[in-house]
């Protein structure tokens, strides 16, 4: 089954003005079905490099010659972090002409990791990142709370047979384990690895307490903050920042950490079926991942996510900000008859915002009071983020 991706058609607007545009996103996330669509729709002859194959790897031996010979190609290179050193050549390939969509790159690690691509293309370059599916790509045979409990990576979510869909799981944590993130440049053992990722799995959502973590592994706290931003920038982790923005309360300072995708969160705390996540304890820290991974794959680039909380217990999910100017806040809820606290009361009008949602599962779409409506998570990113 092939699903049209939602950034094809971004993906296409770039070619057509930048010489390199680059997908970026996790492994196995879709990125090069997604670049072979792109290709038959390019307009114009294409070449596909795997440098995943030792044979494509080779060819690029001597990359200037190569690529001297497909000028006229908009030339594909997959999995561009296997050999850094080509972009300082693409700049000056790309500098020869001028010519618009030039080079597609497929990256399984943020810009930050290959550092070599923001300082060589600067200007350049075009980045998109790849999400797992949302809820606006996926086909009417899958259901909200399929994604939610398998995830959003293809092969997970579209196989029918439970077993699979695990094992592709297992296999999938296992090769980043012991295969990618080294490829990567982080120099740890599998083991603590996976340890810290099924330990971030079971704090999901909470504020990030690197000393703990540390006294837990047997590492130091600078060793755990390191491991964090590597699993950030490989798209397996995503940090929350507080709000704190001409705040004069005593407010928390720490980050909130999330998994990228529900479907490893399950995977690495053993929940096997809907049934077992509906009697968990982390069932609402898992739907609130859930939540933030939907906006942040559905949000507009310009609109920027926070929480906010104080030390007195003023709290609210989420705070949705452009500059410094907050336009909306967000609590996520698993409940279709959700109550508020007095601190999400006191965090709505700390913040001010125009507008105040609180997030559910599938109720009804209503106002409960004045400037606070409540919604469905499919509402909310239908209807009502896009005009955030």
């Amino acid at each position: 089954m092939t699903i049209i991706r939602r950034i094809s058609a971004d993906i296409h607007a770039s070619l057509s003005f930048f010489p390199v545009v680059s997908i970026i996103g996790p492994r196995q996330v879709g990125k090069t079905t997604l670049a072979k669509t792109i290709m038959a729709g390019s307009g114009k002859p294409t070449l596909y490099l795997d440098l995943e194959l030792q044979s494509d790897l080779n060819k690029l031996d001597d990359a200037e010659l190569f690529f001297s010979y497909h000028t006229d190609k908009l030339v594909v290179v997959d999995e561009v972090q296997n050999k850094k050193e080509l972009y300082p050549l693409l700049r000056a390939l790309v500098d020869k002409t001028g010519e618009p969509g030039q080079f597609l790159l497929l990256g399984s690690a943020s810009p930050e990791l290959i550092r070599h691509s923001s300082e060589s293309l600067a200007g350049r370059i075009a980045y998109h990142q790849l999400f797992p599916f949302d809820l606006t790509e996926i086909p009417d045979s899958v259901s909200q709370n399929d994604l939610w409990m398998k995830g959003g990576f293809p092969k997970s979510l579209l196989v029918h047979e439970k077993a699979l869909s695990r094992r592709w799981m297992e296999n999938y944590v296992n090769t980043y384990l012991n295969r990618d993130l080294l490829q990567l440049g982080l120099n740890a053992s599998p083991t603590t690895i996976r340890n810290l990722w099924s330990m971030m799995a079971y704090l999901n959502g909470q504020l990030f307490n690197a000393t703990n973590l540390a006294n837990s592994l047997g590492v130091t706290t600078p060793t755990v903050k390191r491991y964090v931003d590597f699993l950030e920038e490989a798209f397996l982790l995503k940090s929350l920042d507080p709000f704190s923005w001409n705040m004069k309360k005593r407010l928390v300072k720490t980050p909130k950490v999330y998994l990228t995708d529900t479907g490893l969160l399950h995977y690495l705390t053993g929940i096997s079926d809907f049934n077992s996540l509906a009697g968990n304890p982390l069932i609402g820290s898992s739907w609130e991942g859930f939540v933030v991974n939907q906006i942040l794959a559905l949000k507009k680039t310009q609109l920027k996510l926070y929480f906010y909380r104080t030390h007195q217990g003023t709290e609210v999910d989420l705070v949705f900000t452009k500059g410094l100017t907050v336009v909306a806040t967000a609590e996520i809820k698993y409940s279709n008859s959700p109550q508020l606290t007095k601190g999400n009361y006191l965090a709505f009008e700390d913040l001010n915002a125009p507008m105040n949602y609180v997030i559910t599962p599938s109720s009804d779409d209503y106002f409960f009071k004045e400037r606070i409506r409540v919604c469905s998570l499919r509402t909310f990113v239908t209807h009502y983020l896009p005009l955030i």
